[in-house]
């Protein structure tokens, strides 16, 4: 038994006809890009352009020379760091200034102490900072305008006015020689907090408002909306608040008593108290182990600083 299929025919290729010709030559077409043509520069433009990077090159070796010429001469002896001509590289690499760094102070229990208390001060300033912002901006409380302008006026009076009071208050705590009496004088920042305040500006107010309605509280709408967009803004006033109080001087030296609380800036006046201002070589390892590590988490943030410090600058 065979079972047969009827094979559909077909439909018939009907010819264009003039008229659709027409009407397809009649429909606007996008407009082709234009072609992007390569001027041709002129001498005098050539020649601005090589001055200017001749220029830019030159900047970048007069600052860099101080850090290059610290970082080799912490390998070399007295003799040889004080050679003329300047002799660049030492004759011999060793690590026997560094060897008497460790054997004059505790140099392991400062580095210690000045990365805990950086990275201590640095969260909570911070954290004060973005909070401090945020009500500033988003919550409704009388006289927010002139608390702002108390903030901005903070900027303006020096850091070491209010050393005494701080030392008096401190010292009345009890808290000299204590990492409290270090960390908690200087957690109010003014500058995160006008630089939060002027980045909170920018965003929408309808993801607070939609936040709101969904129930978040003044926390999570902080933390789970405001945050996570303004994180180039973060990473500038981080990176700007690690740099100072890492190599922050005044107020350590004043509250610290003993070596074994002292940061690394308040352990090198130490250890030229102990090994003379002529020992460049020991001195010059010591200024290398304090200014190596913020250069290289300059270096690696920068992008995020240049972003940051930049955000909100432009309107329209």
């Amino acid at each position: 038994m065979s079972t047969s299929t009827t094979d559909t025919p077909a439909a018939p290729v009907v010819p264009a006809t003039a008229g659709d010709q027409r009407t397809r030559a009649e429909t606007p077409q996008p407009p082709k890009p234009p072609e992007r043509r390569r001027r041709r520069r002129s001498p005098g433009a050539i020649a601005l352009d090589g001055g200017l990077y001749v220029t830019l090159v030159l900047a970048a070796l007069v600052m860099a020379f101080p850090l290059i010429w610290m970082l080799l001469a912490s390998f070399k002896s007295n003799p040889e760091i004080s050679t003329w001509p300047i002799q660049w590289l030492p004759q011999e690499w060793n690590f026997d200034n560094f060897i008497a760094v460790a054997n004059s102070i505790p140099i392991g229990r400062m580095i210690f102490n000045s990365v805990f208390i950086t990275v201590a001060s640095t969260f909570l300033k911070v954290v004060l900072g973005l909070a401090c912002a945020y009500a500033l901006v988003f919550v409704d409380v009388p006289f927010k305008k002139l608390a702002f302008m108390l903030v901005l006026f903070t900027l303006l009076i020096p850091g070491q006015i209010t050393i005494i009071p701080n030392y008096v208050l401190v010292a009345g705590l009890d808290w000299t020689n204590t990492y409290l009496g270090i960390i908690l004088p200087g957690l109010a920042s003014a500058f995160g907090t006008f630089l939060f305040r002027q980045q909170f500006m920018q965003l929408p107010r309808s993801l607070l408002e939609a936040a709101e309605l969904d129930g978040a509280g003044h926390l999570r709408r902080l933390f789970r909306v405001v945050v996570p967009i303004s994180v180039p803004t973060i990473a500038a006033v981080t990176l700007v608040t690690l740099v100072g109080e890492w190599n922050e001087y005044l107020w350590p030296s004043l509250v610290a008593k003993s070596p074994d609380l002292m940061t690394l800036p308040v352990g090198l006046t130490h250890l030229q108290d102990l090994e003379g201002i002529q020992n460049w070589g020991v001195l010059l390892a010591a200024t290398t182990l304090l200014t190596l590590p913020m250069l290289a988490v300059f270096l690696v943030l920068q992008r995020r600083l240049v972003a940051g410090l930049t955000a909100g600058a432009v309107t329209g």
